[in-house]
């Protein structure tokens, strides 16, 4: 396993709560890459509890709304574990900055493994939680592992989608698809011949004033003092251009009419990504799943707003669905 270099300074966009335990974990994916995780125990835990495995958003890093999702989670009763996807953040992996469809849902399943061995978790009551763009490798991953007992998404994206088809599908023709493939096919030779990857770079800065409201949204959490990090991608340099490939050529959610397990879909009614979720709920099957629209919210209240985020709705829906083993 990599040896990872952790931050032991507390370096969150949110404030430490006395009311969990907080440390900082490793643990790995079977492609053998080391993923760093900050875990959260509720302070008065006793015995094998319920947990959830936490990610996103797309771009983001543990320090900015996973672990706030985590933290409040944990005061709510809920064992929690904010990890950094691999090839991002504290976690290992190079080159660095790569997303893939298929190790990022592998990400998922590894921290379901990590909590199945531990002496403080039930492995019958995991969840997992997937922030923005790993909205859509959470329901990915609970479509492919049963362990996995109830799964929700905030915000969700579908990469794939949207990088073979565009913003609302806009640019769903093969011609389209096809100019996309000749600028990542040019982009790698490129790459290959520099020795280098060249970055996408994260949020536009400064901000254009003609900019659609979705970029001055993701401008105002991860630009500003309100959800910088220094080491979130979409604050910085973004990610390896030719990350998109893969994306182009690998859907997500091929076998989302098969999950079985309990699954609630969180939304803003305003954001420019509702479509994601609406699309996806009416692909699910069975009494065990819910949308949850929240009404005036748009895609980044889910990040932070504490006022907006329905923790107590999700630890309900949680509380019901992590039952202990038949």
């Amino acid at each position: 396993m990599e040896h990872l270099y952790l931050s032991q300074e507390w370096d969150k966009t949110f404030p430490q709560s006395e009311q969990v335990v907080h440390r900082k974990v490793t643990f790995h994916n079977r492609y053998g890459i080391t993923l760093a995780a900050d875990l959260y125990l509720p302070i008065d835990q006793a015995g094998p509890g319920a947990a959830v495995a936490i990610s996103g958003p797309f771009g983001a890093v543990k320090e900015q709304a996973a672990g706030l999702y985590a933290q409040e989670l944990a005061r709510r009763g809920l064992i929690t574990l904010a990890f950094d996807p691999s090839y991002t953040g504290e976690s290992g992996g190079t080159p660095r900055y790569v997303a893939s469809p298929d190790i990022n849902t592998e990400d998922f399943c590894a921290a379901v493994d990590f909590l199945s061995v531990q002496d403080f978790v039930d492995p019958a009551r995991i969840g997992i939680l997937g922030i923005c763009g790993w909205g859509g490798m959470a329901l990915n991953a609970a479509a492919v592992d049963p362990r996995i007992k109830a799964t929700v998404t905030a915000t969700m994206y579908d990469m794939t989608r949207v990088n073979a088809k565009g913003y609302f599908d806009s640019e769903d023709t093969p011609a389209a698809r096809n100019e996309k493939r000749h600028v990542l096919s040019a982009q790698r030779t490129a790459d290959y011949r520099s020795g280098t990857y060249t970055l996408a770079g994260g949020v536009v800065d400064p901000l254009p004033e003609n900019a659609p409201f979705f970029v001055k949204d993701y401008y105002d959490y991860y630009k500003t003092s309100r959800g910088y990090h220094p080491r979130s991608l979409n604050s910085n340099g973004g990610w390896n251009i030719t990350s998109a490939v893969s994306f182009l050529n690998m859907p997500l959610l091929s076998y989302l009419e098969e999950l079985e397990s309990a699954v609630l879909l969180i939304h803003g009614e305003k954001a420019h990504s509702c479509y994601f979720s609406r699309d996806a709920f009416a692909r699910l099957r069975g009494d065990n799943k819910q949308l949850l629209l929240i009404p005036g919210a748009v895609h980044t209240d889910l990040y932070d707003r504490l006022d907006v985020i329905p923790f107590d709705a999700i630890a309900a829906f949680y509380r019901q669905y992590l039952v202990c083993a038949e």
